[in-house]
């Protein structure tokens, strides 16, 4: 049977004990972190030193860009209010209201034995409703002048109801005058009006009523 023996016990275990101190392994590990740490930090500088040399290069791009940019924020606020101001004028030409139409239905309204001496007539503003006021003043000349006015009235409320809404039409004035007026021939008393006439031209017209029968007949009867 061999026999060995170890003449390097002491040193053999010097040595390992040597090799498994916890100072040293200590040291090992913190070296190894350290390195990690190292490696780490040097990397996310690495990453910083990137990001400022693109953020240097936008920078340098915006301020070649940011004249042109301010430019065109002016020309857009300008284009803008350019807008807003051909809107309002084309509501102001698209609501306007034209006053040919109107005299037009007046003077289809006028019988032959009334006459229009003078009117005046005023737009409101929008901010009033937008409506229009016209005082027609003038004589009427049949054997009953008044009922002559007052087919007018009924006239103009059926005509101008057509086209416009809110029509009303009252007098302010209608008494009979002492001058007398040959029609065909024959003296016939005459009566003078004042004639206020309201509408509002901007909204949907209602449908107007017809004049009362009794006016139709009577003025017939005196036409006849």
């Amino acid at each position: 049977m061999a026999l060995h023996l170890n003449l390097l016990h002491e040193e053999i275990l010097e040595q390992r004990q040597r090799q498994r101190d916890p100072l040293k392994i200590g040291m090992l590990v913190l070296s190894s972190c350290g390195a990690l740490l190292f490696l780490y930090y040097a990397w996310n500088g690495y990453r910083i030193f990137e990001i400022k040399a693109k953020l240097s290069g936008v920078e340098a791009e915006w301020k070649k860009l940011e004249p042109k940019v301010t430019q065109a924020q002016k020309r857009s606020a300008e284009l803008t209010d350019l807008i807003n101001t051909t809107r309002v004028l084309d509501d102001y030409i698209d609501n306007r209201f034209f006053w040919g139409p109107f005299l037009e239905k007046l003077s289809r309204c006028v019988p032959p034995n009334a006459q229009v001496t003078s009117m005046e007539a005023t737009l409101l503003d929008d901010e009033k409703g937008g409506s229009v006021s016209v005082m027609i003043d003038g004589v009427a000349a049949a054997r009953e002048p008044r009922s002559a006015a007052e087919d007018l009235r009924q006239m103009l409320l059926e005509q101008l109801g057509k086209s416009y809404h809110d029509v009303k039409a009252e007098f302010k004035t209608l008494e009979d005058v002492e001058t007398v007026a040959n029609i065909g021939g024959t003296s016939v008393p005459m009566s003078r009006y004042l004639l206020s006439v309201t509408f509002n031209p901007s909204a949907v017209a209602k449908p107007a009523g017809t004049p009362a029968p009794g006016r139709r007949k009577q003025k017939s009867s005196e036409s006849s």
